[in-house]
């Protein structure tokens, strides 16, 4: 689901004058050294090697670092994100194709909420 209209210096651009307060030095935010892609190509472990322990901590961290990679992010590196991403939930979904789903995450749930209601239970 990467955006690919969007201009690499849309991307690369310098950040909103509201995030200048908490950013470092070099123009980053300062979380973004916890993971910063640069020049890194992310392929990992196969994710059919990994078990299942492993798998659910890779997919936690995948989606924990989501947010900043979209917002901060290269190009190359939202573009091995998607990917990184992507074969992860397809292993988890291969191993779990009975998972629970919950009602309200469903069509007919989110047409029997009331405005204002949680899709969780």
């Amino acid at each position: 689901m990467f955006v690919e209209w969007m201009q690499k210096s849309e991307i690369h651009g310098s950040l909103p004058d509201a995030a200048w307060d908490w950013c470092s030095p070099g123009g980053y935010p300062d979380r973004m050294d916890e993971h910063d892609e640069r020049g890194a190509t992310m392929t990992g472990v196969d994710p059919s090697r990994l078990d299942d322990q492993q798998l659910m901590k890779e997919l936690e961290t995948i989606h924990r670092t989501r947010h900043d990679t979209l917002l901060y992010g290269s190009t190359d590196a939202l573009r091995a994100h998607n990917d990184r991403m992507a074969q992860l939930e397809g292993e988890y979904l291969r191993r779990n194709p009975r998972r629970m789903v919950a009602a309200g995450r469903t069509r007919e749930g989110a047409r029997d909420r009331r405005c204002g209601e949680s899709a969780t239970p």
